[in-house]
């Protein structure tokens, strides 16, 4: 499989496996051994995770199932997140639902996450939301001493707009390595908000939540998504694949490298997503999609 250079310390899989419904998964630890050794059988390696992900549950129920596997372990590259402090009962002190990127708040989030995910360095750690009660130089500080002391290898974001990643930047003297967000046929807000253009501009690759519009393109409530779906579904007849698969290879297709995270835990689906890497669209193929997205044609 191909592999995205974040840094010289870091590449990834194109293709990323997300877990953050792994505790919907109802999986033995059986079962996560198995689903991580099918993704590294198919040259996916990198694992999406976050603080958060099932109520502060995925991480920990992750780590456990590699727990006897150090090996295994070893071999995988963990992304995760940290920013968002939710109302849980593993919270009582929280009362709402805020945004914490202080230093003291990152650092404990990290350590949390080494523990829970029993490793010794995390690849990438993302800011998970936009704070607007950052102090940039806080969460540069947590970020440099994180780094210094060999606990995080590099630092990205997620969901950040243009300017905000660029604030974020000019505090730190390392390079942000990518920008998670909502990517696919059904959602191009980030397309046109300068959030592509930028990865372009910056020379680092964003990642693709959401790759699918959320399932939305498979049950077509709407007209607009039953139009989308029926060019979808036109196209991927031409090239023999089935429409989720085409939607994975009409985000790889863009010149900025788009990295997608596959959610799901059935291993079939996974097979099909890292096949999309096969699939050619033309660049008229690519265009029909946006304009069925767009509801116009390009001007």
């Amino acid at each position: 499989m191909e592999r995205i250079k974040f840094s010289n310390q870091v590449d990834v899989s194109r293709i990323v496996h997300g877990v953050w419904r792994l505790s919907e998964w109802n999986m033995s630890k059986q079962d996560v051994i198995g689903l991580v050794e099918h993704c590294l059988a198919l040259g996916i390696d990198t694992f999406d995770h976050a603080d958060i992900y099932g109520n502060y549950s995925c991480e920990e129920l992750f780590g456990n199932a590699l727990a006897d596997q150090p090996a295994l372990n070893n071999r995988l590259k963990i992304i995760t997140k940290c920013g968002i402090k939710l109302l849980s009962d593993k919270k009582p002190e929280h009362y709402i639902k805020h945004y914490d990127t202080g230093y003291d708040h990152i650092i404990a989030s990290a350590e949390n996450s080494l523990r829970y995910l029993k490793r010794d360095q995390i690849d990438v750690l993302l800011i998970h939301r936009p704070d607007p009660f950052m102090n940039p130089y806080e969460t540069a500080r947590a970020f440099s001493d994180l780094r210094d002391s060999g606990k995080v290898k590099e630092f990205g974001v997620s969901n950040f707009m243009p300017s905000q990643f660029s604030m974020l930047q000019s505090y730190l003297d390392f390079f942000l390595v990518t920008n998670q967000v909502e990517l696919s046929p059904v959602t191009l807000d980030n397309f046109e908000n300068g959030v592509i253009d930028q990865c372009l501009e910056q020379r680092f690759s964003p990642m693709a939540w959401s790759p699918l519009g959320g399932g939305s393109i498979f049950t077509a409530q709407t007209h607009r998504i039953l139009t989308i779906k029926n060019v979808l579904h036109k196209i991927a007849d031409q090239l023999n694949c089935s429409i989720d698969q085409l939607m994975y290879a009409w985000l790889m297709a863009h010149p900025s490298k788009i990295i997608p995270i596959v959610g799901t835990g059935k291993l079939e689906r996974i097979t099909k997503a890292a096949e999309a890497m096969n699939i050619q669209l033309s660049r008229q193929q690519w265009f029909e999609i946006w304009v069925a997205a767009q509801g116009v044609s390009v001007p």
